[in-house]
């Protein structure tokens, strides 16, 4: 067969998607994936933008028999076929698809001479698979780590960055563009929510990177909703998050946490709380926080302490990606710095001071006392005492 195709939405693309296209390469020469824009249908994604992310995806796995189309005031069946597709492969998950693709294939062929649809099942572990049940779990705590298991990378770096664009714009008082100096200040926020987003992505962050911020701002999220927060403090909580972590590993004379809150200061982006979003940033490091004083101090540090007490598998990759920050340490070095901090966080938290916020506390202390007494146990034997 020279050319198969495969429609859809696409938004996002999916791991199931891409297991159907994979499944169409063994059959074809040449794929042809049609992404459809529906004007009656509100996607997350621009056609563009699912166009550039199926692109990428397919390039990261070297497929490059792989076209892919933007449909647009046509049927994708009908489109396949004008550009020399006859067959359509789709996947079947269950029953009820089974339904909806046998009355769309006898639409496809019997109303629009469109292309054929040739049908396939998807392996177990893709059974549940589509972009509404992953598009579900956006929310809570933790839902960009379950959300990263079942959407190819560039899927996942669109969908946090839009995520991230969505929560910077709700920090500030008004989108709207009616004067000069409304125009000057959006043009700020949007130069500076690229800059952050520039520095989190760095090659060199391994932990202190995208991820690290979606799930702070989730944590400060989900505390706001839990305990009854004020909007302004929700705002001045999670500014300071986003700027806590700006500058890392630098080389400058002072902190990185210093410069971190000077280059907030800096911004002008809310002076009414400049300094108190500064202080907040202060209290994130370990040499100035006990000289500071500030009634949302416990909460940021909660939320970025709230690491050690996830699950299992979020902890441990966690510490893997801390090692690559610190990949050029020597292992000797590292790991009995790493222990000996570990064992002092450990003690912390046995002693209910790790949390000093009480919510944060209950949700995690005794999770994070589990992780790290597990990771001090299997550190190399050499350092044990």
């Amino acid at each position: 067969m020279k050319k198969v195709g495969f429609s859809g939405t696409l938004d996002p693309i999916t791991n199931g998607h891409l297991w159907v296209i994979e499944e169409a390469r063994t059959m074809a020469d040449e794929v042809v994936v049609f992404i459809s824009e529906n004007p009656f249908k509100r996607c997350q994604f621009s056609a563009e933008k699912r166009q550039q992310i199926v692109q990428q995806s397919c390039a990261e796995r070297n497929w490059k028999n792989v076209t892919v189309i933007v449909v647009r005031g046509d049927y994708t069946a009908r489109a396949a076929k004008k550009h020399g597709v006859d067959y359509l492969l789709r996947g079947i998950r269950n029953t009820t698809d089974f339904d909806y693709e046998n009355l769309l294939q006898q639409a496809n062929v019997d109303v629009i001479n469109g292309a054929k649809t040739l049908f396939v099942m998807p392996p177990r572990d893709l059974g549940s698979v589509s972009s509404s049940f992953i598009k579900g779990l956006q929310g809570p705590v933790g839902w960009h780590w379950h959300t990263k298991k079942f959407i190819p990378p560039a899927a996942y770096a669109a969908w946090i960055e839009d995520w991230l664009h969505q929560e910077w714009w709700k920090l500030w008082s008004s989108n709207d563009v009616n004067t000069l100096s409304d125009s000057v200040a959006f043009a700020n926020q949007e130069v500076w929510f690229q800059s952050l987003m520039q520095a989190y992505r760095a090659p060199s962050r391994h932990y202190h990177n995208l991820d690290h911020l979606v799930h702070g701002l989730s944590e400060l999220g989900v505390w706001a909703t839990n305990c009854g927060a004020s909007a302004n403090e929700v705002r001045v909580l999670k500014q300071a998050f986003w700027f806590h972590d700006y500058v890392y590993g630098g080389q400058q004379t002072i902190s990185d946490e210093e410069a971190s809150a000077q280059a907030w200061l800096n911004s002008s982006l809310d002076l009414p709380n400049a300094e108190t979003v500064a202080d907040l940033i202060r209290a994130t490091d370990h040499f100035q926080a006990q000289h500071i004083l500030h009634p949302l101090k416990a909460i940021l540090v909660g939320a970025d302490l709230a690491i050690l007490g996830q699950h299992v598998d979020v902890y441990d990759a966690y510490a893997a990606a801390i090692r690559c920050e610190y990949q050029d340490v020597p292992s000797s070095i590292y790991f009995e710095k790493r222990r000996l901090a570990l064992i002092h966080l450990r003690q912390k938290a046995l002693d209910q001071q790790l949390f000093e916020s009480a919510y944060f506390a209950q949700e995690y202390n005794a999770n994070a006392i589990e992780n790290m007494a597990r990771e001090i146990e299997r550190s190399p034997s050499c350092f044990s005492t």
